[in-house]
Formats: C-alpha cells, sequence, structure tokens
C-alpha cells in the first residue's frame, strides 16, 4: 500500500491561548471552580505549554462555556462533516483522484456520534459513488489515524478495493468541560479542532510512501490513564499525570519490535512522525528513545500551531514532513491514545 496524499482542514477561528484565559476570567464558570481549579488553569494557558494557538469551532470563546448536551452535540453535527469533507477534498486535489475513483471511506473519530455515521455525511458531501464503501471507526481516541490507516491496509491487500479514502476528524470543543478535575481542566487547555485525510492506494503518487508493516499494542490495565467517559449526558476526557511516562514507555516497545522485525536500528530511521499528546509527552518519548530534538521538532511545532488535535494530529504531522519534502528512507510514524493503545508505523519514502 501507499499514501498518495495527505490533506488537512482547521474551523476558521484561531484563538491565543491567552484569549482563552482572559475569556475563562471573564466568564460565570469561572467562579464557580475552586481555587486550585483556578490556579491550573492559569499555569497551563499562561505557562509554557508548547501550545501558543488552536483552532476552535467557536465563533466566540463565549461559546465556549455553553456545557449543555444539545448545544454541544449541535456543535459536533455542524462542524465534523464540514470538516472532514475539507481535508477529504485536499487530499483527493492533490492526489489527483476524483472522488468517484474513491473505493472506500473510513472515517474515525471519539468527540461525538452520529447514525447513520460520519462516512454517510462525507461521503455525500465529496460525491462518492453510492456503492462505495464506508465504514465509521469510533473509541479510539488520539491513537486512532494508525488504526484507520491498517483497515485501509487491509481493504487494498484484499484485492477488494484499489483507492481508500482515510479520515479522522475531532471536534474537542464539542466535548469541552469545565469543572475541578485536574484532567478534565488540562484536557479544556490543550486540545483544538480538525480534520486530516489520506488517500491509500496501490499504486504510489507523486512521491513514493510506501507502507512496509505496522504494529499495535494495547494495555487493558492502563485504561484509566486516557480515556472518554459521558456524564449528565456530556463527554468529557480524562487525563492522568502518567500519561506522558506510559506514552513513552509504550512508544519505545513498538518502536524497538518493528526495528527488530525488520532488522533496523533507530539510527536507520530518517523521518519521525508523532503524535504529540503534548509538551511533556514529547519530552518524555525523546528522553526514553534517547532521540535528538530535531526528531520531534514537527510535532512541536504543529503542536504550538494547532495544540493537540487528536487523532488527525499525527496525519498533520506526515503532511508536514511531505510539503517540506523531507529526506526520503526509512520513516516512523507513531500515535497513542485511549485504551491505553500505541500504534507504530515503518514507510519507505522515495
Amino acid at each position: 500500500m501507499y499514501v498518495r496524499s495527505v490533506g488537512t482542514a482547521v474551523p476558521d477561528t484561531r484563538y491565543a491561548q491567552s484569549e482563552c484565559w482572559d475569556a475563562l476570567r471573564g466568564s460565570p464558570r469561572y467562579g464557580a471552580l475552586g481555587a486550585p481549579a483556578r490556579a491550573l488553569l492559569q499555569r497551563v494557558l499562561c505557562g509554557d505549554s508548547g501550545i501558543d494557538t488552536r483552532h476552535l469551532a467557536l465563533a466566540s470563546l463565549d461559546e465556549a462555556f455553553e456545557i449543555d448536551p444539545d448545544v454541544l452535540h449541535r456543535r459536533f453535527v455542524e462542524h465534523a462533516p464540514r470538516l472532514a469533507s475539507r481535508a477529504g477534498a485536499a487530499a483527493l486535489e492533490r492526489a489527483g483522484l476524483d472522488a468517484r475513483e474513491v473505493d472506500a471511506l473510513i472515517v474515525s473519530t471519539c468527540t461525538g456520534y452520529l447514525c447513520p455515521g460520519l462516512a454517510s455525511y462525507v461521503g455525500e458531501s465529496l460525491r462518492l459513488r453510492a456503492d462505495a464503501l464506508g465504514l465509521d471507526l469510533v473509541g479510539q481516541g488520539c491513537g486512532a489515524a494508525l488504526p484507520n490507516l491498517r483497515a485501509g491496509e487491509a481493504l487494498i491487500a484484499s484485492g477488494r478495493c484499489e483507492r481508500v479514502l482515510s479520515v479522522c476528524v475531532e471536534v474537542c470543543s464539542a466535548a469541552l468541560y469545565l469543572d475541578n478535575d485536574p484532567g478534565v481542566l488540562v484536557s479544556a487547555c490543550l486540545f483544538g479542532d480538525g480534520a486530516a485525510a489520506a488517500v491509500l492506494s496501490s499504486s504510489p503518487g507523486e512521491r513514493r510512501v510506501e507502507w512496509v508493516d505496522c504494529t499495535s499494542l494495547h494495555e487493558p490495565r492502563e485504561r484509566a490513564a486516557l480515556r472518554m467517559e459521558s456524564r449528565a449526558g456530556l463527554l468529557r476526557n480524562i487525563l492522568s499525570r502518567r500519561v506522558p511516562a506510559v506514552a513513552a514507555q509504550y512508544a519505545s516497545l513498538v518502536l524497538n519490535s518493528l526495528l527488530e522485525k525488520h532488522n533496523l536500528g533507530v539510527e536507520d530511521v530518517r523521518g519521525w512522525i508523532w503524535h504529540a499528546g503534548g509538551r511533556p509527552v514529547l519530552d518524555r518519548v525523546r528522553d526514553t528513545l534517547e532521540l535528538p530534538e530535531d526528531a520531534m521538532r514537527r510535532s512541536r511545532e504543529l503542536l504550538a500551531r494547532y495544540g493537540n488535535l487528536s487523532s488527525p494530529f499525527v496525519l498533520f504531522v506526515l503532511e508536514a514532513a511531505l510539503r517540506e519534502r523531507a529526506p526520503g528512507g526509512w520513516w516512523w510514524m507513531s500515535s497513542f491514545g485511549a485504551g491505553f493503545s500505541c500504534h507504530g508505523a515503518l514507510l519507505k519514502v522515495a
């Protein structure tokens, strides 16, 4: 399988972290929070979180404090299909393909629920063939991009599909929540909205990006470290302080297992495509794997610009590497998230 192209999309509205802090202090919900919660919010929004700005599907930051199940669901319904379709259209255009040439559409999300799923709406918007297979994958959190791509690989390897459109979309502002739980508060300060799509094909595109192998690791004993839950009809992210250590541990295991399988060493990898998670996560992964700082550069730059986009993030990093014409050779792409799960893919780029 080959990754022929990648396309991305974010909401037009972009907010600095300082703007978010000012809006929060002026909101009625701020006064309802305890002193430790207010101090934590100030520390994350005004300190060195590694994030400067985020794109949010909010016409005004005042909307962020309308924490009501119906309001948040409408936000997801309005923006998730739109962002996913924009990313998909961009990827198809870069691949030089017409939408009717797509045999299957796979859409991943964890920040909202629709029935029929997003694949129905995105397929309609892009004008895919009526007989194109549509699959919706839910509940995989930040790590969803690589399982999505693996599903596309299986469809292509089976011979049933020649071209698959893989899409990840998250409207994290449809799961923003404020209470005194530290993990919930940190999540509200880190996540942004966006979508990314990749055209997968049995033949290469303009640049040869070959999907060579992929592996996954799931550890249910760490499920409580990072997950989503529903409370009073509201989705909320549960984030443990242990996430950086857990992410680094499993990222190391996944990387080393696949490199060993292909008789490669870390020194053979020329391109690094990491899901960010956050600044502490990138720091811990870098230190655990003893990588040079440049291995995390693109992930840090995109984290600063967009925040943690959840599942689309790793595809944003891949797009950036391709756009920059990064040197070819072996590339490593890794995502991790709810479960706790970690995924890694070995790419060969020419």
